[in-house]
């Protein structure tokens, strides 16, 4: 019997130790999407630029500009843009549009666009997760130069 009770505690231990793996790869795994709510900044100014919804839906993840942050901003419109977003507000605009999940790298999404709403330039996009979820990683191509800025995790 006391074997047997031996034997049970031990199995015990074992089905928490792979509840608690499953448990916390599972956490690790919705870390590395790029939904969620993230901060901006200014390349130049270094100032928080704006805070960008991204959300993902049916295996296409797009953004939005939820809030813009940069004094003088509220209100603006992007009277830049030359496709269906021209003079329309900037808050609450889509940004990023089409990315989906790369089949090469596990933290990439890419093969979509990019809007700089304050020049009205639409570059091919490619957005990947860093530090665990933490920093995403968004770079703009147009032809073969690139811009990228790092945003923050907010939620």
């Amino acid at each position: 019997m006391i074997v047997k009770i031996l034997r049970t505690e031990n199995e015990m231990k074992k089905y928490v130790a792979i509840a608690t793996l499953v448990l916390s790869g599972g956490s690790a795994m919705a870390q590395s999407t790029p939904a969620g709510l993230w901060k901006t900044i200014d390349d130049d100014s270094k100032i928080e630029k704006s805070y960008v919804r991204i959300i993902e839906a049916g295996g296409v993840v797009s953004g939005r500009i939820d809030k813009l942050l940069e004094p003088g901003t509220v209100g603006a419109k992007c009277d830049q843009c030359e496709d269906d977003r021209k003079d329309k507000p900037i808050q609450g605009m889509t940004i990023l549009r089409n990315l989906k999940h790369s089949s090469d790298e596990r933290d990439v999404w890419d093969n979509g666009d990019v809007l700089d709403p304050f020049n009205g330039k639409v570059y091919r996009a490619r957005v990947k997760v860093l530090d665990g979820g933490k920093q995403l990683q968004v770079r703009g191509y147009l032809g073969p130069f690139f811009r990228t800025q790092v945003w923050y995790r907010i939620e």
